[in-house]
């Protein structure tokens, strides 16, 4: 007689969602497994999003404010001005390279900035500035993993997946204002 093996449960991904007027109170989703904080959406995605992300990484979203209280508490006192770094448990999903970008960008103080050219050279691979580009604009945990203080080299803004003027907007919040939004220079790293 065969045994019936019971397939591995999905992962579960609570979430819930969260407005601020810095966003013209457009949501964003956010959400946690059980081992800490997973996705941010930007206010320019959508919940479909969230759910593309969840489907890639085989996980189940479950709506549940209460798992995530701790990370909208958390984000919405950094939105308000109130708190300047995070006390969180993270759960990112992706690469190797990418985890170890994002870790990277975790070490970049608050109203600061770094370069792609810094992170690269940070992590021992000065001559993987695309690559840092590429992992910073797929940053799952937005916000939290500052890949909002990653600019050109020149000071310019450059390509980010929230939009230039959300960028610029939590930049100004972080008191930085020593960029330049004119003349982008796309591949300027």
């Amino acid at each position: 007689m065969k045994s019936k093996s019971n397939p591995t449960p999905a992962k579960i991904a609570y979430w819930s969602k969260l407005t601020h007027p810095l966003f013209q109170n457009r949501p964003l989703y956010v959400a946690a497994t059980e081992q800490g904080l997973s996705r941010i959406t930007w206010p320019n995605e959508t919940f479909e999003l969230l759910q593309a992300w969840a489907d890639k990484h085989g996980m189940l979203l479950e709506e549940n404010d209460e798992h995530v209280s701790d990370y909208t508490q958390q984000l919405r006192q950094y939105l308000d001005g109130e708190r300047n770094s995070f006390d969180l448990p993270l759960d990112p999903q992706g690469t190797d390279f990418q985890k170890e970008v994002w870790k990277a960008l975790t070490g970049i103080p608050y109203g600061q900035t770094n370069s792609y050219s810094d992170i690269a050279a940070s992590i021992g691979r000065p001559a993987a500035v695309r690559a840092v580009g590429a992992a910073n604009g797929a940053n799952p945990i937005p916000i939290v993993v500052p890949c909002h203080r990653v600019i050109g080299k020149n000071s310019a803004l450059t390509g980010f997946a929230g939009g230039l003027k959300v960028k610029e907007d939590l930049l100004k919040l972080e008191g930085y204002h020593d960029y330049k939004t004119s003349g982008h220079a796309r591949f300027q790293f």
